[in-house]
C-alpha cells in the first residue's frame, strides 16, 4: 500500500540512537543541553498545548515540572535535538476530576506548574492532529509507560525488576534476567464481499459506532492465519485470500495493528455475543454516507484509528 506509513503513528524517519542506551552519562548530557526536549506524561496521558490547535507540550530542559520525580526514558533524536519523556503518575491533581475508565477519557486535569493552555489529555483525543513526529514520540512514551507499569517484577523470579537502557529495558537484580518492551500483534481487516464492508460493534462502544474486526494473533499463528481465524470466531464468515495493507503502533496499551483485506467465501453472520455486540454487512454507498455523518444510525470509526484509514482508502481505491 504506497500511503501506509501515512497512517497516524506512522514512521516519522525518528533516529532511535539505540547505541546511546547504555551510556547513562552522555544521556544525562544530552537531557540538560538547551536543545534537549521533553514529552510529560501523568497516568498516560500527555501533556498537550492548545489553541492553537491541539500539539505535544514539550519542555525545556530547565522547566520546573520536569524537577519532579519521575521515571525518565530517552526516545530518540533528530541532529542536535535529544528527545525525552517523564512520568509523573505519582502527582496528585486537586479537586479536578480523575481519569475515567469507560471507552474514552474525556476527562483533563491541569498541573498548577504548566503553562497557560497546557493540560493532560487523552492522546486518542488528538491523535489525528498531531504531526508525524509528535504523534510517533508520543505514542512510543505512552507505550513504554504502559509496559513498565505492568512489569515491574521479573517474569523469572518474582523479584522485582529495575529499569535499564534508558528505558528500553528492564533487569532482574536478583537473578539476571533480561526483560524487553512486549508488543502485542492484533489483526485488523477490511472483509469485503463484493461491493459490501463487514463492520462488528463491540460492547461497551458509543452507540452507533461501527469498525473493522480486529483480534490478537495468537502463537505460531501467521497474520493470514489470524484474519481467518478470527473473522471465523467472530461473525462465521469463512475468508478465502489475505492481504497485507499496513501497520500501525496502538499504544493502548501496547499493542501493533496489522492492517489486512481479506475476500469473505460466504455472507451469513453467526455472530458470536462473547466477542460482538453486532455485524453487519455495509455498502460502499452506506459507508459514503457513514463517513459524512449523514448515516441515519451508524457513526465511522475513531478518526486516526488504523479502522478508519483503511476504510477511507477502500472508498477511494487506494488500497494499492
Amino acid at each position: 500500500m504506497k500511503h501506509a506509513e501515512t497512517v497516524t503513528f506512522g514512521g516519522s524517519g525518528l533516529d532511535r540512537a539505540a547505541q546511546l542506551r547504555a551510556d547513562s552519562a552522555a544521556l544525562d548530557r544530552l537531557s540538560r543541553t538547551k536543545g534537549a526536549q521533553t514529552i510529560l506524561l501523568w497516568r498516560g496521558k500527555p501533556l498537550i498545548a492548545r489553541d492553537p490547535g491541539c500539539r505535544v507540550a514539550w519542555l525545556n530542559s530547565d522547566h520546573a515540572l520536569l524537577q519532579h520525580e519521575g521515571t525518565r526514558i530517552f526516545l530518540g533524536r533528530d541532529g542536535d535535538t535529544a528527545y525525552f519523556a517523564q512520568d509523573i503518575s505519582d502527582w496528585e491533581p486537586q479537586d479536578q476530576a480523575l481519569p475515567q475508565k469507560v471507552f474514552f477519557d474525556a476527562s483533563e486535569q491541569s498541573h498548577p506548574q504548566a503553562d497557560e493552555g497546557q493540560i493532560f489529555a487523552e492522546l486518542r483525543g488528538c491523535m489525528s492532529v498531531l504531526d508525524h513526529r509528535d504523534a510517533e514520540l508520543a505514542a512510543t512514551a505512552k507505550a513504554l509507560f504502559s509496559w513498565h507499569k505492568s512489569h515491574q517484577f521479573c517474569a523469572l523470579c518474582g523479584a522485582q525488576s529495575l529499569l535499564s537502557m534508558a528505558g528500553w529495558q528492564r533487569g532482574c537484580p536478583a537473578c539476571g534476567g533480561q526483560h524487553f518492551p512486549r508488543t502485542d500483534p492484533v489483526v485488523i481487516m477490511l472483509i469485503t464481499h463484493g461491493n459490501d464492508v463487514l463492520l462488528g460493534r463491540s460492547p461497551g462502544w458509543p452507540e452507533g459506532m461501527y469498525s473493522l474486526l480486529a483480534g490478537f494473533v495468537e502463537p505460531g499463528e501467521t497474520i493470514e492465519a489470524a484474519v481467518r481465524r478470527e473473522t471465523l470466531e467472530e461473525t462465521g464468515i469463512s475468508v478465502g485470500p489475505v492481504r497485507y495493507l499496513a501497520s500501525q503502533p496502538w499504544p493502548f496499551p501496547t499493542s501493533l495493528m496489522f492492517g489486512c483485506a481479506g475476500e469473505a467465501l460466504s455472507r451469513n453472520i453467526v455472530l458470536d455475543p462473547q466477542e460482538l455486540d453486532d455485524a453487519r454487512w455495509i455498502s460502499r454507498e452506506e459507508m459514503v454516507d457513514v463517513f459524512a455523518g449523514t448515516h441515519t444510525n451508524l457513526t465511522p470509526p475513531r478518526k486516526g484509528a488504523i479502522a478508519a484509514f483503511i476504510l477511507r482508502n477502500w472508498l477511494m481505491d487506494r488500497l494499492d
